[in-house]
């Protein structure tokens, strides 16, 4: 509710022949602000930006590392692009019903935005699962993260990205729990766009991944 500010008077002063106050033209009512959703907001995208920034560490180390081989086997021997580009779509579906999920949320659709969720939570599932056959498969031919230079940044910056989705699937998880508990109150929505952004980062990172690592390195 909208408060009417009032003219303040100052103390030390006199009042007028008719017994008036010199009116003195400041506020003193205090206007409440709320500003624990700006700092939040805030601080995560500051966190977002130092998580780029640990991708984009990794993502340098792999260009360095990426032709030491030590006699390994090179990237076009190991890399089955059929299964990464099918993990590649379960990720980018996931990003398509995350969106369609916080839709739902600003529509105040609370049963809608579990649903979706629920949906997302689904395809990063298959896409983690998917990724640690291929490390299992991998690990089962001999190309472990000890055999060489190459092995051992493939194996840190896909893996740091598959730790990142797991974060994010246990987050959904809890969120969807809060909803059904709490439902679309505004520390809900906060938190949930806190989350759109974190899944939507990591759709970005592997798009890097799936181009930088695997295309590139089949055709290197």
């Amino acid at each position: 509710m909208t408060t009417q500010a009032q003219p303040a008077y100052a103390g030390n002063h006199s009042a007028g022949d008719d017994g008036t106050q010199p009116p003195i033209f400041y506020e003193t009512e205090a206007h409440e602000h709320d500003h624990s959703s700006g700092g939040t907001m805030l601080g995560f995208w500051i966190y977002l930006m130092s998580d780029a920034l640990i991708f984009a560490t990794l993502f340098a180390t792999y260009g360095v590392m990426s032709t030491s081989y030590a006699g390994g086997p090179a990237p076009s021997q190991i890399f089955a692009l059929p299964l990464v580009a099918l993990n590649t779509a379960m990720l980018l579906i996931s990003s398509i019903t995350c969106g369609m999920g916080m839709i739902a949320m600003e529509e105040g659709k609370k049963g809608a935005t579990q649903l979706w969720f629920a949906i997302t939570f689904l395809f990063g599932a298959a896409f983690v699962g998917i990724e640690l056959y291929e490390f299992a498969e991998l690990i089962h031919e001999g190309a472990t993260p000890m055999r060489s230079g190459f092995l051992s940044a493939f194996f840190t910056l896909v893996g740091t990205h598959g730790l990142h989705v797991t974060v994010g699937l246990i987050w959904i998880l809890v969120m969807l729990v809060q909803i059904q508990q709490r439902g679309l109150v505004p520390e809900n929505r906060r938190r949930m766009m806190c989350l759109s952004m974190f899944w939507h980062l990591l759709d970005v990172v592997w798009i890097g991944v799936f181009t930088f690592v695997y295309l590139l390195g089949v055709l290197r």
